[in-house]
């Protein structure tokens, strides 16, 4: 192999396949990244064997071959390279080795062959539909949040996504708080199975998502899910594990209604958990005709409470809320009024954006 490539070019795919590998893998090769030229191009890939990603860069392909070699130490090689330089990637010792030529900078790295490299397993992957990458965006921005960290209750460890009549839902929770946000139903997501796309996915679609433009592409099975925008294609296991029926905690009789602009209350709430300290104390509202009084006690630090000017409809209510879980999804709602729905101090609160029917979030409270 011996191929001349643009420093630019070859460093952003680069970049992304080298998040999907693991720093310490058990087996070597899964460090690497797969390195083949041949037909005007370097193709890239990388897993972890539960996320393949692959991209290519244009190249001047004087010799095709194929090799892998260490992951981050070529991203850091290439990263590093003075920008708009030229790169030559030359395989020797029988594919052994890489040298990596730029100006006068010279390294080599030590390969292993492409016949050791974990293909993608043959899938059919039947449902396939696009969404535009603000779409997108927008669902996991309202969801990400709410994913679950707790192992043992691996099946909330990602986004749910499934289909209804006319409408795509994607849902997460941790148990404590449930996002939950649609979209309209895209043309082939029709009859598209169940599916819980794992965290690490998850972020790697957000990154990519972010930088795309236009319709993101989409490929479903029942155990695998595959994306592609700006050059980059990700194949994923799913979470192989059934997500609980969110739809049963979300509350329909919530008759106290509570409507504030969300920057101000997410400012109050900001303010007063400055004395939460580590152990996440909760933070108290008191709901009054036209005020709501957030306050904080900490026996260790002291008090602190705001009040902030509230449209309340309903009997006065006192209830709690964990404040960072508060906070949290105060910074999602993507609208300046928040509509706050309760029905007792031991209930669930359901917060909507004033605006905004497509998209929800359920809390629980806590007792303070």
């Amino acid at each position: 192999m011996h191929i001349t490539i643009d420093r630019g070019a070859l460093l952003k795919p680069l970049a992304a396949l080298n998040r999907i590998v693991e720093r310490r893998p058990t087996i070597p090769i899964l460090g690497n990244v797969l390195l083949q030229a041949r037909g005007g191009h370097l193709r890239l890939q990388a897993t972890d064997l539960d996320i393949w990603a692959e991209a290519s860069a244009p190249a001047v392909v004087d010799a095709p071959g194929a090799l892998t070699v260490p992951a981050a130490t070529f991203h850091d090689i290439v990263r590093k390279l003075p920008d708009g330089c030229q790169i030559e990637l030359t395989a020797e010792g029988g594919g052994a080795r890489l040298l990596v030529k730029a100006g006068r900078s010279r390294f080599v790295l030590l390969s292993l062959p492409e016949e050791d490299w974990p293909g993608l397993p043959d899938e059919d992957l039947p449902h396939r539909f696009a969404l535009p990458a603000r779409a997108v965006q927008r669902i996991l921005t309202h969801t990400t949040f709410a994913i679950s960290s707790e192992e043992t209750r691996y099946y909330l460890n990602g986004v749910h996504l499934h289909a209804t009549e006319g409408c795509l839902h994607a849902a997460a929770t941790d148990g404590h708080r449930l996002a939950h946000i649609t979209v309209p139903l895209p043309d082939g997501a029709a009859g598209m199975p169940p599916v819980t796309v794992p965290r690490k996915t998850v972020g790697e679609l957000a990154r990519l998502a972010a930088d795309a433009e236009g319709d993101m592409d989409f490929a479903v099975s029942g155990s695998k899910v595959r994306f592609a925008a700006a050059g980059i294609t990700l194949t994923s296991k799913l979470i192989d594990g059934p997500f609980p029926d969110y739809r049963r905690v979300i509350p329909t009789g919530n008759d106290k209604i509570a409507t504030l602009d969300s920057g101000v209350l997410k400012a109050a709430v900001d303010r007063v958990t400055t004395l939460c300290g580590e152990r996440g104390r909760g933070v108290r509202l008191d709901f009054a005709p036209v005020t709501l009084t957030l306050s904080v006690t900490n026996a260790d630090a002291g008090e602190a409470s705001e009040e902030v000017v509230a449209d309340f409809e309903g009997e006065p209510l006192t209830i709690g809320f964990q404040g960072r879980y508060l906070s949290e999804i105060l910074g999602v709602l993507a609208s300046d009024t928040v509509r706050l729905a309760l029905a007792d101090a031991g209930s669930p609160c359901l917060i909507k954006s004033h605006d905004g029917a497509e998209a929800l979030i359920v809390l629980m409270p806590m007792r303070v």
